[in-house]
């Protein structure tokens, strides 16, 4: 079931949890989400938005 705030778990994350906070917060799997991390970061925006979302999303 999807949380109703975007924060970064403590447990299950890999780096610093935005993809496991983003996962939860949307009800998607975190291995989706994490790919489509790897598919925008051949692109060139997604190490710019997961380093912005790592800042501005609090820890649970």
């Amino acid at each position: 079931m999807a949380s109703s705030a975007l924060v970064r778990p403590r447990s299950g994350k890999m780096i610093a949890g935005v993809c496991a906070g983003l996962a939860s917060r949307f009800g998607l799997s975190k291995g989706m989400v994490r790919l489509l991390f790897v598919v925008f970061g051949l692109v060139g925006a997604g190490e710019i938005a997961y380093i912005v979302l790592w800042i501005l999303m609090p820890k649970e």
